[in-house]
C-alpha cells in the first residue's frame, strides 16, 4: 500500500519498500574485494545524513546528489531507511541517479548513489 506525498504542487504516492523504487539490494553480496566490507569504495565521498539537522536535510542531500560528475558516486549513511527521500529523488532524477544498499539498519543504512554517464 502507499502513502500520499505532496510534491511541487502535486500529490504523489509514495513506494513502501526499495524494490517498489526498483533499488537494488546488495548487502550480504560479497564486493569484489572478496569480504564484503566494502572497503574498495573507500574512495567515495562519506555523507552523513545523521549530523544534517533534520529541516535541512533532504535540501542537503539533494545539493550533494547534484554536484555529482557523471559516473561519480557518494555513499549516503542514514539513521532510517530513506524510503521517502529516495521517491523525491526518483521524481527529480529519474534514471539519471542509481541507488544500491550496502547497508541496511538495524541502526545505519547506507545507500550509495551514482550519477548515471
Amino acid at each position: 500500500m502507499s502513502n500520499p506525498i505532496q510534491g511541487h504542487g502535486t500529490t504523489t504516492t509514495s513506494p513502501q519498500t526499495p524494490a517498489e523504487l526498483g533499488l537494488r539490494d546488495v548487502t550480504g553480496i560479497p564486493a569484489a574485494g572478496g569480504c564484503g566490507c566494502g572497503h574498495e569504495d573507500e574512495h567515495l565521498p562519506e555523507l552523513d545524513a545523521r549530523a544534517i539537522p533534520h529541516a535541512i536535510r533532504h535540501g542537503a542531500i539533494f545539493g550533494a546528489i547534484g554536484q555529482l560528475r557523471p559516473g561519480a558516486a557518494l555513499v549516503l549513511v542514514a539513521p532510517h531507511d530513506p524510503i521517502p527521500l529516495l521517491a523525491q529523488l526518483q521524481d527529480r532524477e529519474g534514471d539519471a541517479v542509481t541507488v544500491e544498499y550496502l547497508q541496511r539498519g538495524p541502526q545505519d543504512w547506507k545507500l550509495k548513489m551514482t550519477r548515471a554517464l
